[in-house]
């Protein structure tokens, strides 16, 4: 297959070079057009050339008019010949374009040389009178080959060129100055013939590029009819089936639209409705009971223990058990007055129902979801929270009522699992004021509202200080927020990581300008997340290498309840610290989950005992102070007893064998130029 060709031609609508696709087809129509008008054009040739040789006599150089002029018939004959063949043998075949183009080719150069030739050779020799003449016809048949050869840009301004620029320069060159002119003359013809050749051959271009756009038209018009008569041939046997099932289209309609509204509007496991469902149905019970002047309660339900079930038995258990408190709480719902919310969350409505009734039902729900489950042979005991809004008391719509059930739901299970509470102003309010200070604590260490304070912790037996603890304080809108209100809202929001960070780098900068005249140790606390955090090991190395703290001077506190998450990682990081040098205390021992297993795989060399044992005086505290400090003996530790407020306080723990102590007996927590002026007064 021939390729198609790029062609950028001269176009007389945009004045611009646009390129042009010369197709196969394209040239074989260029071609035939080319010898299609050959024979015209070897007829003038001969008759122009003829009338120049034997026109004008010239003695001299007649025997070179001789010999060109039949060189020029030698050709045309010989074109004409190949002009017959095409038009008797090769026309309307598959015959080689490139062959019968290359043949055309040869005999328009061949020609055109012997003009070139003409005009070269003989021009010296010419009178004023032979060169006019001579230059009209060559302009003459440089104007018919502009359109007889257009298909070839190629040849047509080879053709032109060789007619008119030989015979114009020699003109120009001549001691005539008459020939001057006529040279002048040739040579803007030449231009002017030479560019109406190139509109000429464009026009064939677009005119051929036209015409088989025009065919290929019609012969996607002739197939698209057939593809037409055929898809309509189809239509009618699709009709005729249509028209076979009509009977049942009804019953199909309605069994699809129960399908889509099951699939939209209900929980595929629970066959509960769903969100979307439930938005529905309580919009329209929600109008309903305005309508009456009625209330309406919406139970935010979550179940607690469920994440459990799933993580230690998989969710084919998960879901079964899913199933079933669906059902346990679908006996206390009108049908479509229970939806799963989502997970483990479940939303009830009870219309007509006041405070009092909406406690009754979430009591009753309670009590079924608490009855053990029996799932592929394992005994499953649950237990939820439940957030009851009523309308239109605690809202108005739909939207309002399930987020203030949920809120209360949450706050609930903050508090403690396994109860009911009902939304209330105060409540709303608590959570705006919470949600407020979680926004301002993002934003509390960029406008330095934390600070540091530091409470002394001395020796039992000589009152000596020993060390500091750092404690973070946090002045928000000008007022001192409780670390037990706002840490746990740092811990919520994740934010305890990088807050924790900050207090580890200030606590260690102020400890290098510690006003004491021995070596004093800081315990700075650290969170669960902090601990537990993949940066927290770099954090620290940074710290050390920046303040040139003495690792042994440092303690990092921690909290029992450390030991009720990933009890490896953990283990891991206490190892990091250890092998830094850094000292490991743990706070409020005995509260927690500690256990003796675990201290011996995670050392310590500190245990604080939590201030309820110390501030509660009997014998059951005693025990457990004596044990703790017992095992921190065998586990070569310290103890420190916190909340010492009174001399009778500090004189029992003594006497149980505590080694350091820590209370406002000695001092709360003072800012670092308040701890100098309390060392210097007190040391």
């Amino acid at each position: 297959m021939e390729r198609n060709v790029i062609v950028k031609s001269f176009s007389a609508h945009k004045g611009l070079n646009s390129p042009l696709t010369i197709t196969p087809q394209m040239q074989r129509d260029m071609v035939d057009m080319l010898n299609g008008n050959m024979f015209t054009g070897l007829v003038m040739t001969f008759v122009a050339f003829s009338g120049l040789t034997f026109g004008f006599n010239t003695d001299n150089d007649q025997s070179t008019k001789m010999i060109l002029w039949a060189a020029m018939i030698i050709v045309t004959l010989a074109r004409l010949a190949d002009g017959l063949y095409w038009h008797f043998q090769l026309k309307g075949t598959g015959y080689s374009v490139k062959a019968v183009k290359f043949r055309f080719a040869v005999g328009v150069y061949l020609i055109s040389v012997i003009w070139a030739l003409y005009s070269v050779l003989l021009h010296s020799s010419m009178s004023a009178v032979e060169l006019a003449t001579t230059m009209v016809v060559l302009g003459a048949m440089a104007g018919g080959a502009a359109s007889v050869l257009a298909p070839s840009k190629t040849l047509v301004s080879i053709y032109t060129t060789s007619l008119l620029v030989p015979m114009s320069v020699c003109a120009l060159f001549h001691d005539d100055e008459n020939f001057f002119v006529l040279g002048v003359l040739g040579m803007v013809f030449w231009m002017g013939i030479l560019s109406s050749s190139l509109r000429y051959h464009r026009f064939f271009f677009d005119t051929v590029s036209l015409r088989d756009k025009n065919n290929h038209l019609i012969e996607q018009m002739r197939s698209d009819k057939k593809e037409t008569a055929k898809i309509n041939a189809m239509l009618r046997k699709s009709n005729e089936q249509l028209d076979d099932a009509n009977a049942n289209l009804e019953d199909e309609v309605e069994k699809r639209t129960a399908d889509i509204f099951r699939l939209s509007n209900r929980d595929p496991l629970t066959n509960l409705l769903n969100r979307n469902g439930l938005f529905k149905q309580l919009n329209t019970l929600i109008e309903t009971t305005r309508a009456l002047d009625n209330n309406l309660a919406v139970l935010f339900i979550d179940l607690d223990g469920f994440k459990q079930v799933n993580d230690s038995l998989g969710h084919k258990i998960g879901d079964i058990v899913l199933a079933e408190i669906a059902n346990r709480l679908a006996r206390y719902c009108e049908k479509d007055h229970l939806a799963r919310w989502g997970g483990d969350e479940f939303v009830a409505v009870t219309p007509y129902a006041t405070v009092h009734t909406a406690v009754a039902v979430a009591h009753a729900m309670r009590s079924g979801v608490t009855e053990p489950i029996i799932a592929l042979d394992n005994q499953i005991t649950l237990d939820a929270t439940i957030g009851i809004a009523i309308y239109p008391e605690h809202g108005n719509d739909t939207m309002t009522l399930i987020q203030q059930a949920d809120l209360t739901m949450y706050d609930q299970k903050r508090k403690q699992r396994g109860t009911i509470g009902v939304f209330s102003e105060t409540l709303h309010e608590k959570i705006k004021h919470e949600q407020h200070l979680c926004e301002q604590l993002r934003y509390a260490k960029e406008k330095n509202e934390f600070s540091v304070y530091y409470q002394p912790v001395v020796c039992a037996n000589t009152q000596k200080i020993t060390s500091v603890e750092a404690l973070l304080r946090w002045h928000c809108d000008g007022q001192l927020v409780s670390p037990a209100h706002f840490i746990p809202l740092a811990e919520r929001t994740g934010l305890m990581p990088d807050i924790g960070s900050w207090v580890l780098n200030r606590a260690c900068i102020d400890a290098t300008e510690w006003p004491f005249d021995e070596k004093i140790a800081l315990s700075v606390n650290v969170s669960i997340s902090q601990l537990l955090g993949e940066r927290f090991i770099n954090s620290l190395d940074k710290v050390l290498a920046s303040t040139n703290i003495e690792p042994a001077l440092l303690y990092l506190e921690i909290t029992e309840s450390v030991f009720a998450n990933n009890i490896e990682a953990v283990a891991l990081q206490i190892h990091n610290i250890k092998q830094r040098g850094v000292k490991i205390s743990i706070d409020d021992f005995g509260t927690g989950y500690s256990s003796l297993s675990r201290l011996q795989s995670m050392p310590c060399d500190v245990i604080k005992i939590d201030r309820s044992f110390v501030q509660n005086t009997n014998e059951g505290s005693d025990t457990i102070m004596r044990a703790t400090m017992l095992i921190a003996k065998e586990f070569d530790c310290k103890t420190i007893a916190e909340g010492i407020e009174t001399l009778d306080q500090m004189n029992h723990v003594k006497t149980l064998g505590v080694d350091f102590i820590q209370g406002f007996l000695y001092a709360k927590p003072m800012p670092l130029s308040d701890l100098k002026t309390w060392y210097n007064e007190n040391n």
